[in-house]
């Protein structure tokens, strides 16, 4: 519990960090209920001296699809997302935003596509949201159930993304577009796992020594799996085994030394748990 509680707060400071250090001052719009809330500092500049906060828009925008979101998903559902949401918007008050004199977009997208990715990976791994355009998208899609949520989110940050380039013009957008892509991918492999490996699959004749070898010199297991080649009909004893990913090499050499006819298959293994890698917890 405490956990989940210290991932939250970390990740929606880091989230507010991207939008104030880098995102509002470099007027670049990722989507989301916080790149509608920069749209609307924007244009809101002539009415109110400076425009509305983006803190402000954000904790406004989230009240409606908050209530909305009670009674469609349930109270249960919105606990540690309404905390997020509040971790967020109080972070984007508190933390100054920075005036860029020397605007390098490229830069911009990097870090800001970093700290947000970072930032919404350890929230969703605490198995929570901000809120938002995320919660909006788990709302419509309760009742449009032939669309994937993802395909509906795709839809409700392009559209804000779109208006963003209408207005502060398509080059920031460009750089936004970077930024959500770098975001996306960091948050991936925050949810995934950094405990990459390979998953190894050997087809021989000499499996026995093979499997024998590898846990010998690698102390890596092995499985062996029965198959059977469908254009000789003949059995095979299929051998499984996953490595860190430089280990390849030398499972692959000892394969060789033992059968050098042997037949290697060599996969990703995103998420790998249990004994020899990381520990399986809550």
């Amino acid at each position: 519990m405490a956990w989940k509680i210290i991932r939250i707060i970390i990740g929606t400071l880091m989230m507010a960090a991207a939008v104030n250090f880098i995102f509002e001052p470099m007027n670049m719009v990722m989507g989301g209920v916080s790149g509608l809330a920069i749209i609307v500092k924007e244009l809101t500049k002539g009415i109110v001296d400076g425009g509305f906060p983006v803190w402000v828009t954000n904790l406004a925008a989230n009240v409606p699809i908050f209530l909305l979101g009670y009674f469609v998903m349930g109270k249960s559902y919105l606990g540690y997302t309404f905390f997020a949401n509040l971790c967020f918007s109080f972070f984007l008050l508190v933390l100054p935003v920075v005036s860029i004199e020397q605007k390098d977009y490229f830069l911009s997208a990097i870090a800001g596509g970093v700290l947000t990715g970072g930032g919404l990976g350890l929230v969703f791994a605490a198995g929570y949201s901000t809120g938002g355009m995320d919660l909006l998208g788990s709302i419509i899609q309760s009742r449009l159930k032939s669309y994937p949520v993802a395909v509906i989110l795709f839809a409700l940050d392009a559209t804000v993304i779109f208006t963003g380039a209408l207005v502060f013009g398509f080059f920031t957008t460009a750089y936004a577009v970077v930024s959500v892509f770098i975001s996306s991918r960091i948050m991936d492999e925050i949810l995934s796992g950094l405990k990459l490996g390979k998953q190894i699959w050997i087809i021989s004749e000499e499996h026995q020594k093979i499997s024998n070898e590898i846990i010998q010199q690698m102390g890596r297991g092995v499985t062996c799996i029965s198959g059977q080649g469908m254009y000789t009909k003949r059995t095979k004893n299929i051998l499984f085994c996953v490595v860190g990913k430089r280990q390849v090499m030398s499972l692959v050499s000892i394969v060789r030394q033992v059968d050098r006819a042997a037949f290697i298959v060599i996969q990703d293994a995103r998420e790998v748990m249990g004994e020899g890698f990381r520990e399986i917890s809550e």
